[in-house]
């Protein structure tokens, strides 16, 4: 089984929630993503989702756009984040990393490092996991066999507008978990309309038998508790980025903890 199996499983048996931020790598300083992937665990996170900095990340809002474009200018790339998850494998052998970003990348990755290379080096690093945004379900067969001969799960976005071909689609290729998208649009967009979630999840576990997480318009400890009231996970992403983005350098690690430990208290919250 998988860290990410394992990881849920524990938490099922526990009567809690997985609670899952994501980060853009290499954001807000090129060296200090390890330090704050071990900031969120020590915070009480569950899984991390690493984001790949990308010049056309089509589903993120402007906060997760202007993080990769910092991170790019940096000069993070695919093999820059392979490093850094190495990095955090040195101290955390336990704790599920995903890497969350685009097709672009893994190809031109492989351009240079050859066939199935990706998949390769990504489960050598320590990655756990892959959510590539703009693969379909019905293309990715042959990357989703890649990744588990290397002990990765292939993760897929389902959203309101997911038809109900769409959600087998992705129940018959997905691994690990399955985020839901809770808003239509970007990242950071709308407001979260927690009985809409509510509604929407029976249709998806009707097919999916793997954790489902929630995420896209997740701010705050309310909004997060909600959501796991009903969700196997909640992600938050648009405002980790923003509790840190106007840090100085030396508040950046204070700053997460201390927002995702409030995330974390409210998910474990019996009232």
């Amino acid at each position: 089984m998988s860290r990410i199996g394992k990881t849920f499983e524990r938490l099922a048996r526990e009567q809690r929630k997985a609670l899952i931020p994501y980060i853009t790598a290499g954001f807000p300083f090129a060296d200090i993503t390890p330090s704050l992937m071990h900031a969120m665990v020590e915070a009480g996170s569950d899984v991390i989702e690493l984001g790949v900095p990308f010049s056309d990340p089509m589903a993120d809002g402007p906060v997760i756009q202007k993080a990769g474009e910092r991170a790019l200018a940096l000069g993070i790339g695919l093999a820059q984040v392979l490093e850094m998850v190495r990095t955090f494998r040195t101290k955390d052998a336990d704790t599920p990393v995903v890497l969350m970003g685009y097709a672009n990348p893994v190809e031109r990755y492989e351009l240079t490092h050859g066939a199935a290379s990706f998949a390769r080096d990504a489960g050598a690093a320590g990655v756990d996991g892959v959510l590539i945004v703009d693969y379909p379900p019905e293309e990715c067969e042959a990357f989703a066999a890649q990744l588990k001969q290397h002990g990765l799960d292939l993760i897929f976005l389902l959203a309101p507008t997911s038809t109900e071909q769409r959600i087998q689609q992705v129940a018959r290729v997905a691994s690990g978990y399955v985020y839901y998208v809770s808003l239509k649009g970007v990242t950071g967009a709308g407001h979260l309309d927690t009985a809409a979630v509510e509604e929407a999840l029976p249709r998806i576990r009707k097919h999916v038998k793997i954790p489902v997480g929630v995420g896209f318009g997740i701010r705050d400890a309310q909004t997060a508790r909600a959501i796991g009231r009903v969700a196997d996970a909640v992600v938050i992403g648009t405002k980790v980025i923003q509790v840190v983005e106007e840090q100085p350098r030396e508040q950046v690690l204070p700053a997460l903890s201390s927002f995702l430990s409030g995330i974390r208290n409210a998910l474990d919250s019996r009232g």
